[in-house]
């Protein structure tokens, strides 16, 4: 059935594609790693297709269907908000899948595999195959969530059967392979969620086209897609460093090469590290808007050298009244953070009970959630494209949650934010 894969038309070849990577990945895995194709080959008949459909479907379900709340009814985000979150969304998948064939590139000699981009980029687009057609289910009312989770759980096994076949991993090596780059792809999946989710329930749409590279292509180097040029060449830089780290023979260096290839790719410069939580707990302070300091939590975790430290701290007046604060340093992948303020951000949608509000100020992303018949909200600022300070409870009104926000030293954290802490 695919051996004459090449011989059809390109939507046939997509449908054939992924008919066999889904029903029969054992024998569909070896074909691929066979075939000669290029980068190009692989965005341009795949990727941007399928990576598509859980955009489209997100703002489908969001904007046209709508969400339903229990006992609040059917909630629909505005068009023009949805279809922005829709367009990040897909760009930050396109970035996500260039992420992860590095990972998958660069781990490939400490296994014993055969390093190769276009493989390794193999690797990543069609073993994400399963999530992505999965993207369907959001528009099924009630199991939706069940059909995505089935759906990337099923991509992880199709990741564990390809990896063997496009990297060459021996088989007693490839199980520890596919587990370390199964943790990246969770770390790489969960920083995009947050930059999704939580800065781009809607934003402006890109600016520019980049997405063909050209001597005759001009990127403006302001622009996302100009950074995002500027990144690529760190990213290639940083593979470099690791080719000679591993032909010096020094595991140490390669070890650092490698973190450091992580932490490109990350858009974090591979050489800062999260604060540590002796110094993130400086910038909680004892009373907030009146309230003392009835709780305080504060850790920092690491995966491949890249890390992030959260700070968790409840204010109350012994009684009714209570404000959470959390202090979330982002680390080595602030450069994610970064993304989400090249791309602009604005977007406002009331509802019978308040509004939910994301814009830009005086150079730093908001966002302000409040609900005026429980009073309640939250408001979050994000500091140096690196920390995001977000204070939640009641009050009288929003006002109270800027108040404290405000009244935390925003201004060290966001001269942290500017000069990387060195590793």
């Amino acid at each position: 059935m695919t051996s004459d894969i090449r011989q059809q038309s390109m939507w046939d070849r997509l449908f054939t594609r992924v008919q066999g990577i889904l029903t029969s990945p054992k024998t569909e895995w070896p074909i691929i790693a066979d075939e000669p194709v290029t980068a190009a080959d692989i965005y341009r008949n795949y990727v941007f297709i399928l990576a598509a459909i859980p955009a489209v479907c997100s703002f489908i379900k969001s904007s046209i269907i709508g969400i339903s709340i229990p006992f609040a009814g059917t909630i629909r985000i505005g068009i023009v908000s949805g279809l922005s979150g829709a367009v990040v969304s897909y760009v930050l998948t396109l970035v996500g899948i260039f992420i992860m064939a590095l990972i998958i590139d660069a781990l490939a000699p400490r296994f014993g595999g055969t390093k190769n981009q276009v493989q390794a980029l193999k690797t990543a687009a069609y073993a994400y195959t399963a999530y992505w057609v999965a993207g369907f289910g959001q528009i099924i009312p009630l199991i939706g969530v069940l059909v995505l989770l089935a759906g990337g759980l099923y991509s992880l096994y199709l990741l564990y059967l390809g990896l063997p076949f496009t990297m060459k991993s021996p088989p007693d090596r490839a199980v520890s392979y596919i587990a370390l780059v199964v943790v990246c792809a969770l770390v790489v999946g969960i920083v995009i969620a947050i930059v999704t989710g939580a800065l781009f329930g809607g934003s402006a749409l890109l600016q520019g086209s980049g997405a063909t590279r050209s001597s005759e292509v001009k990127l403006d180097p302001n622009s996302p897609f100009g950074q995002l040029e500027a990144w690529t060449k760190r990213v290639e830089q940083a593979n470099k460093d690791y080719e000679a780290a591993q032909a010096s023979g020094d595991s140490a260096a390669q070890q650092q090469a490698l973190e450091r290839i992580v932490g490109m790719a990350l858009g974090g410069g591979g050489d800062t590290k999260s604060l540590p939580p002796d110094q993130l707990r400086t910038f909680v302070p004892e009373k907030l808007a009146g309230l003392a300091r009835s709780d305080l939590s504060v850790e920092r975790n690491a995966v491949l050298g890249i890390q992030m430290s959260e700070a968790h701290a409840t204010y109350s007046d012994g009684a009714a009244k209570t404000l959470n604060l959390e202090i979330t340093d982002l680390g080595g992948t602030k450069g994610l953070m970064a993304l989400a303020a090249w791309a602009g951000v604005e977007q406002e949608k009331q509802t019978a009970t308040g509004y939910e509000r994301t814009y830009k100020s005086n150079g730093q992303i908001m966002h302000e959630v409040w609900n005026q018949k429980s009073s309640t909200g939250e408001y979050t600022v994000v500091v140096g494209n690196r920390f995001m300070v977000k204070v939640s409870g009641g009050g009288p009104s929003i006002d109270t949650l800027k108040g404290a926000a405000n009244a935390i030293n925003l201004a060290g954290l966001e001269g942290l934010g500017q000069n990387a802490v060195p590793r």
